[in-house]
This record gives structure tokens, C-alpha cells and sequence, in this order.
């Protein structure tokens, strides 16, 4: 009689990716970053241990979206006083932090709970071609 393998944070091996986001449509790129993040690749994957990887996405600048999206979609945050609501658009977003465009697009597919806090923070994102993290020895990851 075969035993359910019951995943436990011990268990888990971290890798580091790095992954090229030039060229690469924003929603389909970000929803294979939050998989490998969550580790719904590894065969050890559990939903309720962290069971990602580590992943760099270089070249945030130079993401593709499709249609009027640079000027349709919106992205709001408040400060906290009365009418502190500020609202600037995908193709101001880019020009001035690239790289919060898919840190937020990744955050929105993974879970909102603890564990969600915990594996957004495994993900680095950088505007151009450079990142600090070779000591890791990251693999280039082609999605």
C-alpha cells in the first residue's frame, strides 16, 4: 500500500531562473513567473507549503501588451487623505517604474494569504539587462 507524500518545507530545494522579458506579452509572461513561484512545476507541489523558486526577470522595460492597453489600463493608489487618489496609466507606469508593472501583475496571480506575501517576495525584477544575483548562479529560463 502506497503512503500520500505530504510536502514539508524542509523538503523543499530553491532554484534561481532568470528570465529575458523582452518581447514578451505582460499577462502570458506573468502567469508562467507566478507558476514557477507558487512550484506547480515541481512534482513535490503542495498548495499549502512555498514550494517555488527564485526568479529574476530582466529587461522589464521593453515588455510587449497587445491592443490599446498602453493607454487603457489604469493603475490607482491612494495616499490616505481625502482625495489622494492618484490614477496614472499603463504607458506612464513603464516610463517611470517598469519594473512595478509586472511585480503587479505577478502579485494578482498568486494567492492573497500569508504564504502569497511570502512568494512575491522571491521574485526580482529589473528595468534593464543587469541584475546583483550572479553569485546564485541563476539557469536562463525560455518561456
Amino acid at each position: 500500500m502506497n503512503k500520500t507524500i505530504v510536502t514539508k518545507p524542509a523538503d523543499v530545494k530553491r532554484d534561481w531562473y532568470v528570465v529575458d522579458a523582452e518581447g514578451k506579452t505582460l499577462g502570458r509572461l506573468a502567469s508562467e513567473v507566478a507558476k514557477i513561484l507558487r512550484g506547480k512545476h515541481k512534482p513535490i507541489y503542495s498548495p499549502a507549503v512555498d514550494c517555488g523558486d527564485f526568479v529574476i526577470i530582466i529587461n522589464a522595460e521593453k515588455i510587449h501588451v497587445t491592443g490599446r492597453r498602453l493607454d487603457q489600463k489604469k493603475y490607482y493608489h491612494h495616499s490616505g487623505y481625502m482625495g489622494g487618489l492618484t490614477e496614472v496609466t499603463l504607458r506612464q507606469q513603464l516610463d517611470r517604474y517598469p519594473s512595478r508593472v509586472l511585480e503587479s501583475a505577478v502579485r494578482g496571480m498568486l494567492p492573497r494569504t500569508k504564504l502569497g506575501r511570502k512568494m512575491i517576495k522571491k521574485l526580482k525584477v529589473y528595468a534593464g539587462p543587469d541584475h546583483p544575483h550572479w553569485a546564485q548562479q541563476p539557469e536562463l529560463l525560455e518561456l
